[in-house]
């Protein structure tokens, strides 16, 4: 005769619990699954992420933003493993930094495009350029030749024929006006209006420094070669690119009415939907 089982308050809870996910759809895999990781930098454009955060979140799926200061630790965290993928550069910048650390980080879906500018808390718009005015640049080679490009387009420099969007300071032939360049850290843009007469960064930086997206004294060019060349990507390792978590949080970002509508008003015509 077989003694009768007898289950601690521990494994009865722990049935139960098995049950209950039985029921919702989910495996003990599932539930255990660790949140997918998606490394950022600071950034407005954030905001709207953690719109399609909380909405992936209603529809059973984990997603956690990992910050980092620079831009260069979110691409080493995703070729270390640490993070499942990164949003916050664009496809040039992602091409220099593989050739340059010999990774192999992969583009896998657009996100939103924004130009670039020229802003300034000492000038306005129509101001003119002061002689022997300082100039901030990103100082990343990418966003240099980008920042020069638009410098160029407003007449301030000269640039070598042909030159595009790899341009250096070394590619300068006129600068009619003496300006001195001081090249930054993307991120940190934002903290340097104060010691510059104008810096040509991002409209995200230029706000966590204090203006607007209409306070830019010009901006770059929106065409629609651009406005793909410069949307913000969402990157991945090769083997992570088809992740189906993965997948499904950046359809979510991209057919959220409110992701769109909170870029708008942070940006304002400033931005494109690429994808």
């Amino acid at each position: 005769m077989f003694a009768p089982l007898r289950l601690s308050r521990r494994a009865l809870l722990n049935a139960a619990l098995i049950s209950m996910m039985s029921l919702n759809g989910m495996t003990i895999a599932q539930a255990a699954e660790k949140p997918l990781r998606i490394a950022v930098i600071p950034s407005v454009a954030n905001e709207a992420t953690e719109q399609a955060i909380a909405q992936a979140r209603r529809e059973g799926l984990e997603v956690q933003l990992v910050e980092f200061s620079d831009w260069v630790m979110p691409n080493t965290a995703v070729a270390e493993g640490s993070v499942d993928a990164n949003f916050f550069q664009h496809a040039p910048f992602l091409e220099q930094f593989n050739a340059s650390r010999k990774t192999n980080l992969t583009p896998i879906a657009y996100g939103y495009s924004t130009t670039i500018g020229l802003f300034s808390k000492k000038l306005k718009r129509g101001d003119p350029m002061p002689d022997g005015a300082t100039i901030g640049i990103p100082s990343d080679p990418v966003n240099t030749g980008r920042a020069l490009l638009l410098l160029q387009s407003i007449k301030l420099i000269t640039l070598k024929a042909g030159v595009t969007h790899q341009a250096s300071i070394a590619d300068i032939t006129e600068n009619p006006k003496r300006l001195k360049f001081i090249q930054i850290e993307g991120s940190q843009a934002a903290r340097s209006f104060d010691d510059v007469t104008a810096s040509v960064t991002y409209t995200t930086f230029a706000k966590h420094g204090g203006l607007d997206e209409k306070d830019g004294l010009a901006f770059d060019n929106q065409d629609a070669d651009n406005v793909r060349r410069y949307a913000i990507r969402w990157v991945a390792l090769p083997a992570r690119a088809n992740d189906p978590r993965l997948q499904r949080f950046i359809a979510i970002y991209q057919q959220s009415p409110e992701v769109k509508a909170t870029l708008r008003r942070l940006y304002g015509d400033l931005i494109a939907f690429p994808w």
